[in-house]
């Protein structure tokens, strides 16, 4: 019998070895699967099942490569490989339910490598950093992509951010002016102004000019401020303003999911701002996307797929974190509505339509690579909420 190690030529080099072992540390942990199941297949054609029950997840790998990838950089490498073409599902979104719901058995693939985590949070904050010149220039790489780009699966109002379905709505346009209509019946009076802090297309400010605000809706996106102008045809002031940069006070303040664009070291600028230009007696109602208390040191310590490659410059708070910047502020939380369900959701809705739509965000020059990175994030967000690893509140803020 030959010994195929005693032969050089032979023997597989160091990364093959590595690579199988990579392959089986893989495998080890889809068999550590606690909650929901998998159907997974590889390369070769071979057919694995792992666990049981909700959620049914099916990953089909087109490349090993895909494994390594999320050896050395965790989520991010998951995505990224997903963005390749290197392994594909019929349920994206049940995918990565799975892998949320299973991250105590998942080895280590949910996260990188050391050095490497260490790499990607500096990139992240020596070069998105979100200083005047850097907020701009991160808005400008997931906003400016065209405005047609989002016309073809945002609602007729172009609201970007969670709807609300609890009052029954079947529409994705009927539950984002829903969501609108509950944030302006926490404000103050009807017939004073009002500063939204990132307007984004003006789906919002056109909703509040209509109940009668005095709107001042500001971004640093030239394409939304072209098209919330065109929108409002003057019911509403639309500036291209950085909110460090506005001065007086408003009888009210809105800001819904801009906060997680502002970056953690400016959070407290961003509630400062909110206090300096909100009148006594005002209020602030802010929508954000949060984190458990539990888990956001975790979170804050590490790095993903959407901060890296989406939103640059974003992240994410915590209901504690938010209540403990308010205080500092001078603002006091009195009001505390959660509906991550209903951005599970809206999510959907958005993917369904944008993969509706694929013919025609090709013609406008959106490949194949592209959508692929639009799919994994929408899906992957609406994965997020579903399991309660991320959640959307409205928080109602006043003078403390």
């Amino acid at each position: 019998m030959t010994d195929t190690f005693a032969n050089p030529a032979a023997a597989p080099s160091r990364p093959a070895i590595l690579r199988r072992s990579v392959r089986s540390a893989f495998l080890d942990a889809c068999a550590s699967i606690r909650q929901g199941s998998l159907r997974l297949t590889t390369p070769e054609g071979a057919v694995h099942h792992f666990g049981r029950g909700e959620p049914q997840a099916e990953l089909i790998l087109r490349d090993w490569s895909a494994v390594t990838a999320m050896r050395a950089r965790g989520d991010v490498g998951f995505g990224e490989a997903y963005v390749a073409g290197l392994w594909d599902s019929p349920d994206i979104e049940a995918v990565c339910a799975l892998a949320l719901l299973n991250l105590d058995e998942l080895g280590g693939f949910d996260r990188p490598r050391p050095l490497m985590r260490l790499a990607l949070r500096a990139l992240d904050r020596l070069l998105r950093a979100n200083s005047k010149a850097g907020a701009a220039r991160n808005i400008r790489a997931h906003y400016d992509v065209g405005n047609e780009f989002y016309r073809q699966w945002l609602d007729m109002g172009m609201h970007y951010s969670s709807a609300l379905y609890a009052g029954g709505e079947t529409s994705l346009e009927a539950a984002q002016l829903a969501k609108c209509d509950r944030i302006l019946e926490k404000l103050g009076p009807a017939t004073g102004s009002l500063l939204e802090i990132g307007c984004g297309w003006g789906g919002f400010a056109e909703r509040a000019a209509e109940r009668g605000h005095r709107v001042t809706g500001i971004t640093i996106s030239p394409s939304q401020k072209a098209h919330a102008d065109a929108r409002l045809d003057g019911r509403a002031e639309i500036r291209l303003q950085d909110y460090r940069d506005v001065s007086g006070q408003f009888d009210n303040i809105v800001s819904i999911e801009m906060i997680e664009a502002v970056g953690e070291r400016y959070w407290p600028t961003y509630f400062g701002t909110l206090k300096a230009r909100l009148k006594p007696g005002g209020r602030a109602v802010i929508q954000a996307i949060t984190v458990p208390d539990a888990t956001f040191d975790i979170y804050r310590r590490g790095t993903d797929f959407i901060r890296h490659h989406t939103f640059p410059g974003g992240m994410l708070l915590c209901d504690a974190v938010i209540a403990l910047e308010a205080r500092r502020a001078g603002l006091k939380v009195v009001d505390r509505f959660t509906f991550g369900a209903d951005y599970s959701r809206t999510l959907r809705e958005w993917n369904a339509r944008m993969q509706a739509r694929a013919g025609r965000l090709a013609d406008y020059g959106f490949d194949a690579t592209a959508l692929r990175t639009w799919r994994y994030y929408l899906n992957a967000c609406a994965a997020a909420f579903a399991t309660g690893q991320t959640d959307v509140v409205q928080v109602v803020l006043e003078h403390g």
